[in-house]
């Protein structure tokens, strides 16, 4: 039995950072995770000229006024998926924006069109060319903009850039992710105007000026669901504090359909054992539906369920590479296209294991906890990006986990 209180989410993060690029006065940002993210961002934040005093654990503060920069390097921008959002940024601060490619996790196609798409509509100039993407506009001006995919970072992207534009900026099959809710009140916060956050139509009336404020970044609804995972996986009993009950209704209606307690109060989850853990269907979907960054460690938890697990991966079509780790520690599987055949075993082994990607990382973490032996894992790295000390935090409930130097 243990407690726990859940970091800051990292997919606002990262999108509330260049976001300080709009404001015309100094913001602080609060409740950060401390992972490499939000480091790096910091890194790019100064290259542009800001002043940032960054404190982990308490707050950030940047200064953008004297910042003139427009041109991110790609040896700054391959280093995270979320770079692209000082595309929006940028272009909503000055007209102009010179961002190398984005990096992040090999999961499969994340085309970006629909980034650029709303940029144009909203009047700019685009070159892509080269490994990077090059933005320009006398001045921005509100638009329609229908997307033709749900995306996530297509939504925030065009709030980013539409936040200072002339006119009002209409977005239609907007994403509606927590993240969006929170940016967008974080957005709000500055003096924008921003309404419709978290419904597909969001409507953005531009302002000339953004001034100063004090924000705190909503809890991380990926590491809330690996933690009650993690749970789940060891029959703890864990209660997880600081989290948002209402965005984790996807998983926790899977985990009770598993066999799984899970009670719920306004800031808190409590994730405990009843009886054998039965297989589930599980198709991930955009919010409110499964959750894709929560498949990687629930798949690794359906491997030791009694029965056979369905898992669909709408999402993204190289999310399953990690499936051969997993392999050596004893799950059996069955993949056809995007579905992974889960067949339920009585025990996992521990073996050395490679992580692929982010959430892989988290799966193999899970399924070490499960496993006989002592699992090993390697390119820990991938991990750092979007969980604040796991290990610390798993050891803490009881887990015997611990990071080996290098």
């Amino acid at each position: 039995m243990g407690e726990i209180t859940v970091s800051g989410g990292k997919n606002t993060s990262v999108a509330v950072i260049p976001a300080t690029l709009l404001c015309d006065e100094p913001c602080t940002i609060e409740n950060l995770p401390d992972i490499n993210d939000v480091h790096v961002l910091i890194e790019i934040l100064k290259l542009l000229g800001c002043k940032v005093e960054y404190i982990p654990g308490k707050h950030l503060i940047v200064d953008p006024r004297e910042a003139t920069g427009y041109t991110v390097p790609y040896q700054l921008s391959n280093q995270l998926r979320a770079s692209y959002y000082l595309w929006g940024a940028l272009l909503g601060r000055c007209c102009r924006a010179e961002v190398g490619y984005p990096g992040g996790c090999t999961i499969g196609s994340r085309p970006f069109d629909q980034h650029l798409k709303g940029f144009a509509a909203l009047g700019a100039e685009i070159e892509d060319r080269g490994g990077m993407v090059n933005a320009k506009a006398e001045q921005l001006i509100g638009g329609d903009i229908f997307f033709d995919v749900v995306t996530v970072g297509g939504t925030i992207n065009v709030m980013l850039a539409a936040a200072k534009a002339e006119g009002t900026t209409v977005i239609y099959n907007a994403a509606k992710e927590p993240h969006i809710v929170d940016l967008a009140n974080f957005l709000n916060s500055m003096g924008a105007r921003v309404r419709g956050a978290g419904t597909d139509v969001i409507r953005i009336r531009g302002v000339r000026r953004l001034h100063g404020c004090t924000y705190a970044v909503i809890p991380d609804q990926i590491e809330t669901g690996t933690l009650m995972i993690a749970a789940a996986a060891t029959r703890g009993d864990v209660t997880i504090h600081g989290c948002i009950p209402t965005h984790m209704e996807a998983l926790t209606a899977k985990l009770l359909e598993m066999g799984v307690a899970v009670t719920e109060n306004d800031d808190s989850i409590r994730v405990r054992p009843r009886g054998d853990q039965r297989a589930v269907n599980i198709k991930t979907q955009v919010y409110p539906g499964f959750p894709t960054d929560l498949q990687q460690p629930m798949t690794a938890l359906l491997c030791m369920a009694k029965g056979t697990s369905t898992v669909c991966e709408t999402i993204f079509e190289q999310r399953f590479k990690y499936l051969d780790e997993l392999r050596r520690m004893g799950a059996k599987f069955k993949l056809v296209d995007n579905t992974a055949l889960i067949e339920g075993v009585s025990e996992l082994y521990g073996a050395p294991v490679t992580v692929t990607d982010l959430r892989a990382g988290a799966a193999l973490v899970v399924a070490g906890l499960m496993a006989k032996g002592v699992t090993e894992i390697y390119e820990t790295s991938y991990i750092d990006r979007g969980y604040e000390r796991i290990e610390e935090k798993l050891r803490m409930l009881g887990a015997d986990i611990r990071r080996e130097p290098i």
